[in-house]
C-alpha cells in the first residue's frame, strides 16, 4: 500500500508560517479548532508542529498577555524541536502505523523535505476498517 492514498494535501489542510506572529497563530487556532498544526517556512520546508499547549507555555514563559506582546514572537520561537517529526512520502506502512499511534495526524514530506500534507489517524483506521470489510465479505461469499 502506497501512503500517498491517504493524505490530505498541502492545499487541503490548515498550517501556519514559521514566521508569523505568535498573535497570527493564535487566531488561526481559533479559527480552525484543531490542537495542533503543522508548520512550514516560506519555501514550503516542514519546521515542525506547534500546539495549543505550545501557545500556552509561551504566553505564561515570555508574558505575552498583550496582543502587542504577542506581535513580538513568530511561531518559530514557540516550536518544540523533535515533536511530530514528518516521514516522506515513501516511508513504509509499517513506520505509518508505529508513529500514528502517538500522534493524530502525520506530517508527509517529499524527499527535498517540502510539506505534502498530513495523514490523520482517522483515514489510517478506516483505511483499515475497509480492508477488513472487504476481506469479510469474501470469506462470506
Amino acid at each position: 500500500m502506497n501512503i500517498l492514498y491517504m493524505l490530505h494535501p498541502k492545499n487541503t489542510v490548515d498550517f501556519l508560517y514559521s514566521d508569523e506572529t505568535v498573535r497570527r497563530g493564535l487566531k488561526k487556532f481559533e479559527e480552525c479548532g484543531y490542537t495542533a498544526l503543522p508548520v512550514i517556512d516560506r519555501n514550503g520546508l516542514y519546521t515542525g508542529t506547534v500546539s495549543e499547549g505550545d501557545f500556552l507555555r509561551a504566553l505564561t514563559e515570555y508574558h505575552l498577555y498583550s496582543t502587542d506582546a504577542q506581535e513580538d514572537y513568530v511561531i518559530s520561537d514557540i516550536i518544540r524541536p523533535g515533536w511530530n517529526p514528518p516521514l516522506k512520502v515513501t516511508a513504509p506502512v509499517d513506520e505509518l502505523l508505529l508513529k500514528v499511534m502517538d500522534q493524530n495526524f502525520l506530517p508527509i514530506t517529499d524527499d527535498r523535505g517540502c510539506f505534502a500534507g498530513i495523514i490523520t489517524r482517522k483515514d489510517i483506521i478506516k483505511y483499515f476498517y475497509d480492508l477488513h470489510k472487504k476481506e469479510q465479505k469474501k470469506y462470506e461469499s
